[in-house]
């Protein structure tokens, strides 16, 4: 996943003017290379971060997150490549930085006066504040006052430990516990399932992640409102930092970072919450002129045109011009490298999108064991279209260890979640993946079709075709 064009033209422009507006900056009197002078010759920039739905982790079509692909698109601003270095904890990422293994952090860090006397930030590119969360069905707190007595647990190294410190010495009952080797999502996991009765967390991740942990409420909120930056190394060379400061403003200019924000924080398509009713609509207003092309394609594949339209549904709604600034574009939402694979030159189009997606998918069928039979073995390529086939494989690892049975759908399924847990996707080749949404896909492209099959099995008159209407030819694969 890359910039759109239009990004790309528009910052490029700026690229000129801000080095010439920093070559006064760009020299010392020892003509020691400048941080952004280092980046240029390496021809890469690292970005140091943690794993997490909020800022980065391998998706369907390789390297992504909100902080990823602003930092990638910043790389490119520059003029070179991006490199990713994952700290094993929170705590860790400070140092990496002071040692130079990377030349900035990009983990969701928010601005605070403790973290100003240790790093050097570049401009504002968020605002989050401190929510505290608890389980559905206990008692809620509102207060710091109300969690004394509980078991409260927070990262180590973050600004939720900084604010329980400070809150400890105005009521000093209050107890926490700060962990090392975990991940935001570890703790909102243990909050859901009651290991743990609260965590604190920013509003933007609770946002991104909330719809994963219906057992989540909010409680109360904490200190105000505080912004999130890029933390770079403190010294004299400072080059780094203006350009990121060039960068950002065309950022917001040019709506990119307001692009990257609403594809990750304002998801189009946030999985169960389109009921029966729009489904049904949605069926009724948009389905009967897709209809034929789901068949026809369908049939040209030897696949149940059923499941290709449950999986349009779930992708876009059926929307022809259904667009994400992912990269992804049409019915069946293909990436653009995912579509050049496949030879299609215009995602927006119905007939190619629907014929891609088929193809796409039996692609990926047809890379699990011959062993695997279907249903099982659909519901896996399925989970492997919305992720991504190395995430698959990793979760199927993961099943035969904990001892499950790694060709069944059943026992796969319920492990997924495990790919956001720190603890397991540690011992993963591929990291990080939100395996909650790759099961919650798989869930309701079954109930789609379960309501399709049900419908087409009684002549339903919305899905009864008028041949003399019908003019799909599926494109030659």
């Amino acid at each position: 996943m890359r910039l759109d064009s239009i990004f790309k033209s528009k910052l490029s422009t700026l690229a000129p003017l801000s080095v010439v507006l920093l070559l006064p900056f760009l020299t010392s009197g020892n003509d020691a290379p400048t941080r952004v002078e280092q980046v240029e010759r390496r021809g890469s920039l690292t970005m140091l971060t943690r794993n997490g739905a909020s800022s980065y982790f391998l998706g369907a079509d390789g390297d992504t997150g909100p902080e990823y692909e602003l930092v990638s698109a910043f790389a490119s601003f520059i003029g070179v490549d991006v490199e990713v270095r994952v700290a094993d904890a929170f705590s860790q990422l400070a140092g990496l930085l002071q040692d130079g293994q990377g030349d900035l952090i990009a983990a969701n860090l928010t601005r605070t006066p403790s973290r100003e006397s240790q790093f050097r930030f570049g401009p504002d590119y968020d605002q989050a504040h401190t929510e505290v969360v608890y389980r559905r069905g206990t008692q809620r707190p509102e207060s710091i006052e109300d969690l004394v007595g509980l078991n409260v647990a927070v990262i180590a190294g973050t600004s939720y430990e900084e604010i329980l410190q400070r809150a400890s010495t105005e009521v000093p009952a209050l107890e926490y516990e700060a962990l090392e080797d975990v991940g935001m999502e570890d703790l909102l996991l243990a909050v859901s399932e009651g290991h743990i009765d609260a965590t604190l967390v920013d509003s933007n991740i609770l946002k991104i992640n909330r719809h994963f942990y219906p057992s989540l409420r909010r409680g109360f909120t904490l200190e105000q409102t505080q912004p999130q930056a890029w933390a770079f190394v403190s010294d004299d060379d400072d080059s780094l930092v203006q350009q990121a400061r060039m960068f950002m403003t065309g950022a917001r200019e040019t709506g990119l970072l307001t692009s990257i924000q609403d594809q990750f924080f304002n998801r189009r398509n946030n999985l169960d919450q389109v009921g029966m009713f729009h489904f049904l609509k949605q069926v009724r207003n948009r389905l009967p002129q897709l209809l034929p092309v789901f068949q026809d394609v369908a049939a040209h594949h030897d696949l149940d045109w059923r499941l290709l339209a449950a999986m349009g549904y779930q992708e876009s709604h059926w929307d022809p011009d259904a667009r994400s600034h992912t990269g992804v574009r049409g019915i069946m939402m293909l990436t653009q490298r995912t579509a050049r694979q496949l030879g299609l030159n215009d995602r927006l189009d119905p007939v190619q999108s629907i014929e891609g997606g088929a193809r796409y998918l039996l692609r990926l069928w047809g890379r699990i064991p011959d062993r695997i039979p279907d249903p099982d073995r659909t519901w896996m390529a399925l989970a492997a279209y919305n992720m991504g086939w190395g995430h698959l494989e990793d979760v199927r690892v993961l099943t035969q260890k904990q001892g499950g049975d790694p060709d069944r759908w059943q026992d796969v399924s319920e492990r997924l979640p495990l790919l956001t847990q720190e603890k397991w996707y540690k011992q993963t080749r591929y990291g990080y993946a939100r395996g909650l949404e790759a099961q919650r896909y798989v869930r309701n492209i079954r109930n789609y079709y379960d309501i399709l099959v049900w419908m087409d099995t009684r002549a339903h008159p919305l899905l009864v075709v008028d041949n003399n209407q019908r003019s799909v030819e599926p494109p030659a694969p």
